[in-house]
């Protein structure tokens, strides 16, 4: 709905926020409600009704004609930015959107946690999404629409039971048919013998029921960003063995990455889709430090994950897709090697990342702060510089996340202490240097205000090197609280 209603001009739309808004279509003769927005939401108006009977329960509703064309427009739009999660996205027109998560979820942490990226991403472009993962596209759409959480993970069948018929994608007819003979959940319709539905309530029924449970293949489409860089290889028969996709990889590559050279760009973002005789599709993704168009670095990176591909009965066809480019203009090879991008690690990152997937491999890098735990973050290991400090303020190898409370002997104010116990085991200290002062960033964090740490570096007898800091942000009467916050090689 929020979709449809942005299409307004501002002042509209500001003027139908707290009214209630429908959108509205022509359907067997009957104008029937496509969309509501909250206000109609709220006033028990729901997608089905008709509009008459919309204007019965609520006499100032305003009905928008529904605009099929721009609506499959902007769906399409959205689908192609929801790549960025899959390889293999779907629009489901009116209101929906496939994603197939096959192989794409742990790269963001987990089933749950991808559904939550995906509703918080829709958030912040203004639309409100429910979002499901199941095991068959109908499964999905079906806890999507009618599951009473937004975000809903279901691994089982029987999750489907308690869900209305209207789940299944059928006609508004056939539901209607459903619930005059008392079939009004799929469970009920599971505890009908299989003849018997197709022969009183047509053979799309069974069909879908069948495809909500995943016994029946279906179909995605997938969508493209149009600017995307293709190259396809069809099979005069399928071919399903490890050395024919390695060999399938081998011919698309080259004539993709000539195609990349002519405009001068560079893939970061590359998927490898295996389309199966049984309409099924196999997918790879690549995310490239850098741009490319070396086809020996795309064959090696692909071929490596070739083994997580199921070929089924047979794979038909195959699409080698460069959806996110960057320019990449020729440039001079190392004179003294002679080895074009001698020390460049994008190699091996790509490498790295395609093993272990690319959140974990990064560097560290220096970030402007003073405050240590702050000073340093996760980067790309292929564009940034490496971390870097004051050679007069050096930094431990190691810091503690939080920092560790310890017991100290020493004189103060701003006397270096002359013992610590820590972890229970009691450190005699034989040379100290500091105090360094670091000050809270109040700018950062309100409760940081008036906070004082000074730090020392400290050697104990054992030769071991510690950096502890005083909390000086006391009170009368309290003592000052030590920290050892990390250990020196």
């Amino acid at each position: 709905m929020e979709a449809r209603l942005r299409r307004l001009s501002g002042e509209a739309n500001a003027a139908l926020a707290d009214k209630p808004t429908v959108i509205a279509n022509l359907e067997d003769q009957n104008r029937l409600v496509l969309a509501v927005n909250g206000a109609a939401a709220a006033d028990g108006i729901t997608p089905g009704l008709a509009l008459a009977h919309a204007r019965a329960v609520q006499p100032g509703v305003v009905a928008l004609p529904a605009q099929p064309l721009d609506d499959a427009r902007a769906l399409e739009r959205l689908a192609a930015w929801c790549l960025r999660y899959s390889p293999l996205v779907s629009a489901c027109s009116p209101d929906s959107i496939w994603i197939d998560a096959t192989g794409a979820a742990h790269l963001f942490g987990g089933e749950e946690k991808m559904l939550q990226t995906i509703a918080a991403a829709m958030a912040g472009h203004g639309l409100t999404a429910r979002v499901a993962m199941a095991a068959s596209p109908g499964a999905a759409w079906a806890l999507a629409h009618f599951c009473p959480h937004a975000i809903t993970v279901s691994s089982a069948p029987a999750d489907l039971n308690d869900l209305p018929v209207m789940a299944l994608r059928i006609s508004l007819a056939t539901g209607r048919s459903l619930w005059r003979v008392g079939l009004k959940t799929i469970a009920d319709l599971r505890h009908i013998p299989r003849a018997a539905l197709p022969r009183r309530f047509g053979k799309d029924l069974l069909l879908r029921l069948d495809q909500a449970l995943g016994q029946a293949p279906e179909s995605i489409d997938a969508v493209l960003p149009p600017a995307a860089k293709r190259k396809r290889l069809v099979f005069a028969e399928p071919i399903g063995t490890a050395d024919d996709l390695k060999r399938t990889i081998g011919l698309l590559a080259p004539p993709l990455c000539a195609e990349l050279e002519k405009s001068q760009e560079g893939a970061r973002k590359l998927d490898l889709l295996f389309f199966r005789t049984d309409n099924r599709v196999e997918s790879i993704r690549l995310a490239l430090a850098r741009p490319s168009r070396t086809p020996a670095h795309f064959i090696k990176l692909l071929s490596d994950k070739v083994e997580t591909v199921d070929p089924g009965f047979g794979v038909d066809s195959a699409v080698m897709t460069a959806w996110r480019t960057e320019p990449l203009l020729p440039h001079q090879i190392d004179v003294d090697s002679g080895v074009d991008g001698a020390g460049d690690p994008s190699d091996l990152v790509d490498q790295l990342a395609n093993q272990v997937g690319a959140r974990n491999v990064y560097c560290i890098a220096s970030h402007a702060s003073d405050i240590p735990e702050r000073a340093m973050k996760p980067a790309d290991p292929a564009r940034s510089p490496p971390a870097s400090w004051p050679a007069d303020l050096p930094r431990p190898v190691r810091l503690f996340s939080p920092p560790e409370p310890v017991d100290v002997m020493a004189m103060l104010p701003d006397h270096p202490p002359a013992r610590f116990t820590w972890r229970g085991e009691g450190h005699a200290i034989k040379r100290a240097d500091g105090p360094e002062r670091v000050y809270g960033e109040w700018w950062q964090a309100e409760r940081e205000q008036g906070e004082v740490r000074d730090y020392f570096r400290v050697e104990d007898e054992q030769g071991e090197r510690f950096w502890l800091y005083r909390d000086s942000r006391t009170t009368e009467g309290q003592t000052y609280r030590w920290y050892v916050h990390g250990v020196f090689a």
